[in-house]
């Protein structure tokens, strides 16, 4: 886009108390570059002011946001210090000197941050933020399950809530699943609550997996039918499935990974047309970066992702609320399936 198209602000857009004002457009400039390959230049005076506003507030408040892949553009963007996928944040959640985290994702995410952090303020903007999968699976399902059990491992995805995470031995993630099952040197483990990851995890290794039948409302849409018909109208089409897809998915994809392996994939690979079957947002934002490659987008929104907005960072940012809070007995033990996890060795 050339430089003459950066918008201008003749008819500046009021966001809530905020203006798009020619002072503004131009401190938000370099964030407004990051992003135009997928915002057009229209929208960018109504995200403009509130970026602008969260950029100062972080200052004044030591923040950080942590953004998960699956945020909006203007977001991933335009407001986050440090992006990427649940593993990542969590393990780079432990390396900030802020006062304040801002978590730009679900709310198993910032109780994750606030696991890692417990003297820093965590703050989810949307306390309602969820996650079918953590909801998928209680406290009590995995004291039953260990009583069917007995003496077998638990490993818990972590979609989960610091109280699952609580029950279990050791947490992991799509990234490094394989890599935790293995660590623990038992012939059979428990796994939950993903029942695709764990199909997954189970036709990479010879560990007997246990799973439980949750599943994820975004990835559980997509089906092998649907690759099928892309493939059709595209020859040269590649494409990287998110493990949380079901097995006919995976079966049809050319690459599976977390969402940090599928923006390697496209980094390394360079491939001229690629189908990201994930969340619809994270294409637009490897898109951002990427001009050699155009990205086929079967568009699978997260409803609760898409409860954080730069309103409510903003409103975070001001008030310092919603906190995360966690008590200290439960989190002294989910901690440690944390910790566990973030001490594995990926191969």
């Amino acid at each position: 886009m050339p430089d003459t198209a950066f918008p201008k602000p003749p008819q500046a857009p009021e966001v809530g108390d905020l203006a798009y004002t020619p002072e503004i457009a131009e401190a938000t400039r370099p964030a407004y570059e990051r992003m135009k390959r997928v915002m057009p230049a229209v929208e960018w005076p109504f995200h403009a002011p509130l970026v602008h506003a969260i950029t100062e507030l972080k200052r004044e408040r030591n923040a950080v946001v942590l953004a998960h892949n699956y945020q909006t553009p203007e977001i991933f963007h335009g407001v986050a210090d440090i992006v990427g996928d649940s593993l990542a944040l969590a393990a780079r959640a432990t390396e900030t000197d802020a006062d304040v985290i801002v978590l730009a994702g679900v709310h198993f995410m910032a109780e994750t941050a606030k696991l890692l952090n417990p003297a820093k303020i965590v703050l989810c903007p949307d306390l309602s933020a969820g996650c079918s999968l953590a909801e998928s699976i209680t406290p009590e399902d995995v004291r039953l399950l260990r009583q069917r059990y007995p003496g077998v491992p638990v490993v818990a995805y972590v979609n989960t809530s610091a109280a699952v995470k609580a029950e279990v031995d050791i947490c992991c993630t799509s990234g490094n699943a394989v890599e935790v099952v293995e660590s623990l040197g038992a012939e059979r483990v428990i796994f939950l609550p993903d029942e695709y990851l764990a199909k997954h995890v189970a036709s990479q290794t010879r560990v007997e997996i246990i799973a439980w039948k949750g599943h994820c409302e975004v990835h559980e849409r997509f089906t092998g039918a649907e690759i099928a018909d892309f493939r059709s109208r595209f020859d040269d089409l590649v494409v990287i499935a998110h493990p949380e897809c079901p097995p006919d998915v995976l079966a049809a994809a050319d690459f599976v990974g977390s969402t940090a392996r599928m923006i390697d994939y496209v980094g390394k690979e360079r491939p001229p047309r690629v189908l990201m079957v994930t969340e619809c947002s994270m294409s637009d934002n490897v898109a951002a970066s990427a001009p050699e490659t155009e990205f086929v987008r079967p568009c699978n929104l997260c409803p609760h992702m898409k409860r954080i907005t730069l309103a409510n960072i903003l409103a975070s940012l001001r008030t310092l609320e919603p906190r995360v809070e966690i008590a200290p007995d439960l989190a002294a033990r989910a901690r440690l399936a944390v910790e566990r996890m973030l001490a594995v060795k990926p191969r």
